[in-house]
C-alpha cells in the first residue's frame, strides 16, 4: 500500500498496543501462544485511521522487517508480539538454555528492592533481559537518567530450575529472578 515512513511509527505502536496489552479493544483474541490471524489484525488496524484503510500484509513485513528491535513475528497466516506483554494470564513459551550472562538496566532506586526480592515482572508478563550492556544501559534510561547496570548469570540460574525464554536477538525472559544470581 505504501504508507508514509513517519505513520510507520504510529503503525507500529498501534499494532504492538494490540497484540500485547489490550486485544480486546481491537476485538482480537489471542491464543496461548499469543498469535492472531493476519487478517483479523488487518481488519482492525484499518478502522483505526483513514490512512490504514489500504494496509496489507506487506505493510506489516516491512514493519517488522525495518524495526531495530524485533518485536513481532509473522507465521502461516498468523502474527504475534514475541515479548513485552502485559495482557491478563501467561502465554505459553518453551524454556531455552540461556547465555552464561544476561543484563538488566533498571533506576537505582530499584537496586534495594531487587537485592530482596530479585528481579521479577512488575506489569509486564515476564522480567526483561538483555544480551548486551548497551542495550540494557539504553532500556534503563527509560526509567532512570543514570541506571544502574544489573549482571544476570543466567546460565547458573537456568541450571538451578530458573526458566528463561528466548525472546529475540536481543532480548531474553524470565519469570524471576532471584537476587542470588545477580551482580549489582
Amino acid at each position: 500500500m505504501g504508507i508514509t515512513e513517519p505513520d510507520y511509527e504510529r503503525l507500529s505502536k498501534t499494532v504492538s498496543h494490540a497484540l500485547r496489552h489490550e486485544p480486546w479493544l481491537y476485538e482480537l483474541e489471542l491464543d496461548d501462544e499469543g498469535w492472531v490471524p493476519v487478517a483479523q489484525l488487518l481488519a482492525a488496524l484499518r478502522l483505526q485511521k483513514e490512512e490504514w484503510r489500504e494496509l496489507d500484509v506487506s505493510d506489516l513485513e516491512k514493519l517488522i522487517d525495518a524495526s531495530s528491535k524485533r518485536r513481532h513475528e509473522i507465521r502461516n497466516g498468523r502474527i504475534r508480539a514475541i515479548y513485552g506483554h502485559s495482557i491478563p494470564g501467561k502465554l505459553k513459551r518453551k524454556p531455552s538454555c540461556p547465555p552464561t550472562m544476561l543484563f538488566h538496566g533498571t533506576s537505582p532506586t530499584s537496586v534495594p528492592m531487587i537485592k530482596v526480592n530479585g528481579l521479577v515482572p512488575m506489569k509486564r508478563q515476564n522480567v526483561h533481559l538483555s544480551t548486551d550492556e548497551a542495550t540494557a544501559i539504553e532500556v534503563g534510561k527509560r526509567k532512570a537518567k543514570e541506571p544502574v547496570l544489573l549482571r544476570v548469570r543466567a546460565l547458573e540460574a537456568h541450571e538451578t530450575g530458573v526458566a528463561f525464554y528466548e525472546g529475540n536477538e536481543k532480548v531474553w525472559l524470565a519469570d524471576a529472578v532471584p537476587s542470588q544470581f545477580i551482580e549489582f
